[in-house]
């Protein structure tokens, strides 16, 4: 055989194996309540994790995605789309929402859920310790500590009697957090006025609301919804002078008054490094969930100072960010 003819029938043979190689490589299917641009610094943190598990997309991995564009009712549908294709794993990071259409997709592919809420008490998993079935993953705090927003709130403003509290009533969560709220605001002799809203186009009219009732602020429950849209509630909190609080550090960052729930970056990059573990073959079942105890308080200085608000000592030296 020549040598022209042995590179061609080698580089034939390399054709021919390459297709099969990339069939073989893992898919990750990721299910989200929104859109790329507003999980962009989740989905950093994820593939952060992943990468710690030994995991890249292009190179060793595929990720097919899907996004339900901030409607939550489109998420079973999707879910259910999700779950019809060859994967290894599904990444329903995001709330509890996704995790609960992920969980109702498929009773068989390995499922990593990412939410604030309460797994067992939602009905996700059965243990934190030993899941069984076909998921596990990482639960933050954010929405145990919905009523610690309103303590803050108070705090700031002790001479109120009146706060606003915003509700998404298409959230899983929001019963219990509502319920835990207006414990909170008995137990401080506070009168809360609860107002609900799942529609970007319903914000402008909330916030109107607030200031036209001298509420002492705006409380925002734990929700992706409020999360995801940080930029938008600050840039209305300012427009009308409000005093308010939500659980992400995007508020704070993009001009809003304080944030206090779970460290993001931590809980989807332990999403991700647990997808790592279950395509290295892992079962879910054994995988305890992760609960990231860690809670980040941060604070704007410019935003308290046009709004007339001198933060007290001990939420000062407490905070873990502090804007000027």
């Amino acid at each position: 055989m020549g040598r022209r003819d042995f590179i061609a029938l080698v580089g034939g043979a390399v054709a021919w194996m390459l297709p099969a190689r990339a069939q073989t490589m893992p898919v990750i299917g990721y299910l989200g309540s929104e859109n790329p641009e507003r999980y962009s610094s989740r989905l950093r943190a994820f593939r952060e994790g992943l990468a710690e598990a030994g995991y890249t997309e292009g190179r060793n991995v595929a990720i097919e995605f899907r996004w339900a564009e901030g409607q939550y009712s489109r998420l079973p549908a999707i879910a259910k789309d999700l779950a019809s294709r060859p994967l290894n794993v599904i990444v329903a990071a995001g709330g509890a929402e996704v995790a609960l259409a992920a969980k109702s997709a498929t009773a068989t592919i390995p499922i990593v859920f990412e939410m604030g809420g309460d797994p067992i008490a939602l009905g996700v998993v059965d243990s934190l310790s030993r899941p069984g079935g076909n998921l596990t993953g990482v639960s933050s705090l954010s929405v145990e500590v919905s009523r610690k927003r309103l303590e803050f709130m108070h705090e700031m403003r002790p001479g109120t009697k009146v706060f606003a509290v915003a509700v998404n009533p298409t959230s899983p969560t929001s019963n219990s957090q509502l319920k835990n709220l207006q414990t909170a605001a008995t137990s401080l002799g506070l009168e809360l006025v609860v107002l609900k809203t799942s529609a970007e186009q319903e914000f402008d009219g909330m916030f109107t609301a607030v200031h036209e009732m001298r509420a002492g602020g705006l409380v925002f429950s734990s929700d992706p919804y409020f999360a995801y849209r940080s930029q938008q509630l600050a840039a209305l909190a300012v427009r009308h002078t409000v005093a308010a609080m939500t659980q992400s550090r995007d508020f704070p960052l993009a001009g809003g008054l304080m944030s206090y729930g779970g460290d993001f970056n931590q809980s989807h990059r332990h999403t991700g490094m647990y997808a790592g573990r279950i395509l290295k073959g892992e079962r879910p079942a054994d995988l305890p969930v992760q609960r990231v105890t860690k809670v980040e308080l941060f604070i704007n200085l410019k935003a308290a100072n046009a709004l007339g608000i001198s933060f007290p000592p001990s939420i000062l030296s407490s905070a873990d960010g502090v804007i000027e």
